[in-house]
């Protein structure tokens, strides 16, 4: 997998295990929100940002000690 850089590619990559219902106002919302933190840490960052999820460990969730929500 290469680095992503465009902020729709990371959140469209974020979003993707969550099967949200496309167009919705809940849907837009969450989009516009994440866009806004990728941007404003871009803009802070003294250096361009990409990110490599190939990189990333693997996160498991064990459901019986947080809850089945």
């Amino acid at each position: 997998m290469q680095p992503l850089n465009n902020p729709t590619a990371i959140i469209d990559f974020c979003l993707a295990p969550l099967n949200l219902d496309t167009g919705t106002e809940a849907e837009r919302e969450v989009r516009r929100r994440l866009e806004h933190v990728i941007k404003t840490f871009r803009a802070k960052a003294a250096q361009p940002v990409s990110v490599d999820f190939s990189r990333m460990p693997s996160q498991v969730i064990n459901e019986a000690a947080h809850g089945y929500e």
